[in-house]
């Protein structure tokens, strides 16, 4: 039997249930185009092969893309050694499939989807296996404990949609944290930003601090006191936290203060 790996945070998943719940979710289409991001042992490779045009897998670990070529051999089937975060995504593919390593998921999204600053538009569908915790945070609405940063961010880039746990008995060797798979689908953002790159930011600052209030952790940007009469307008509680800010309010605020800060601007000069 093959022996995971440590240094690649490797944990196979062996359940016939969850893997077809992943590939229920990826609605792969014959034309399909796939990514797989460490493919492993092939559980998940092996069921989305005949389903698609051509599967690209990336894998890191030389032993494994050894046993991978020997196993796949259909001509729709590439194997790249390397690490997916060394490389430029592969041309064409329009889907990702994968059960990503858990220790890099934060810089795979960010190589997937971009940022709010810098948007990659290349995927209709993103189905990713993912830790629990992440899971949660992805799909998060305003309000509650997981929603933070990453999840205003996320939304922002795309459609968030969690689609079932995974218990770690259904990997090999089981993981010590809850898993559970995702479905990202990128789409312009609902409400756009006029400056993205500063919404970016403004968020970032909003929640470096969770337990402040909004009108504290952004007072390096606006006077306090303008800020709350700016969230009095938005019809919003002075007293919120960035926490309790939709994605859409959080997108307003930041046109808003664009706006304010132009206005300021042109008044000193």
């Amino acid at each position: 039997m093959d022996r995971p790996r440590k240094q690649f945070a490797q944990h196979w998943l062996k359940s016939e249930k969850a893997l077809q719940k992943i590939i229920k979710a990826a609605e792969l289409k014959p034309d399909d185009r796939v990514l797989e991001i460490g493919p492993g042992t092939g559980n998940l490779t092996k069921l989305l092969l005949p389903e698609v045009r051509s599967l690209t897998a990336v894998e890191i670990d030389r032993d494994l893309c050894a046993k991978l070529s020997r196993g796949f051999t259909q001509p729709n089937f590439c194997l790249v050694e390397a690490d997916i975060l060394q490389i430029p995504l592969p041309e064409g593919t329009n889907k990702v499939v994968a059960n990503i390593p858990y220790n890099i998921t934060g810089l795979i999204l960010s190589k997937l989807l971009g940022s709010i600053a810098t948007p990659i538009d290349r995927f209709e569908r993103i189905v990713l296996l993912v830790q629990k915790e992440i899971a949660d945070r992805l799909v998060a609405k305003a309000g509650h404990k997981a929603y933070g940063a990453l999840s205003v961010k996320m939304q922002y880039l795309a459609e968030c949609q969690f689609i079932c746990d995974v218990p770690a008995q259904a990997f090999f060797p089981p993981p010590k944290v809850g898993s559970a798979v995702v479905c990202l689908i990128p789409r312009p953002p609902l409400k756009p930003a006029t400056n993205p790159k500063l919404l970016e930011t403004w968020i970032n600052m909003g929640f470096a601090t969770r337990r402040k209030m909004l009108r504290n952790n952004l007072t390096s940007v606006v006077d306090r006191d303008r800020l709350v009469l700016l969230l009095e307008q938005m019809q919003i509680n002075p007293q919120i936290r960035a926490e309790d800010l939709s994605v859409e309010q959080w997108v307003e605020l930041a046109n808003q203060l664009v706006e304010l800060l132009a206005i300021a601007s042109e008044k000193l000069d």
